[in-house]
């Protein structure tokens, strides 16, 4: 499965959060889209509508397992898509920016 480290994602690639409401909440990255994996399947025509046409879609989640899931359906669909190695946790300690929707600070839970 094609994997990304946080640390080689640019600032402008696509993100694609599956974590659930409550994680989402709680912190994020500013520019995520967020489908949670348990919806994602009745809401996929957001990411369609979202995604780049020509760009990748990079799926994270708290640690890996649920983006590694939709990293497989999104490949399956023909869609350009990788997995973001350790997900939130890994974006937090490589010091990226955590935010809540109304900017201030965020953790990951």
């Amino acid at each position: 499965m094609p994997t990304v480290e946080v640390a080689d994602l640019k600032d402008d690639d696509f993100l694609l959060d599956v974590r659930e409401d409550d994680e989402w909440e709680a912190g994020h990255a500013a520019a995520a889209l967020h489908i949670p994996m348990s919806e994602f399947v009745a809401r996929y025509g957001e990411l369609t509508e979202a995604a780049p046409q020509d760009g990748r879609v990079n799926v994270i989640c708290r640690s890996g397992g649920r983006s590694a899931q939709v990293t497989m359906y999104l490949a399956q669909q023909g869609i350009d898509a990788a997995n973001v190695a350790g997900g939130m946790q890994a974006w937090e300690a490589a010091g990226r920016p955590v935010v809540t929707d109304a900017g201030a600070p965020g953790a990951i839970v």
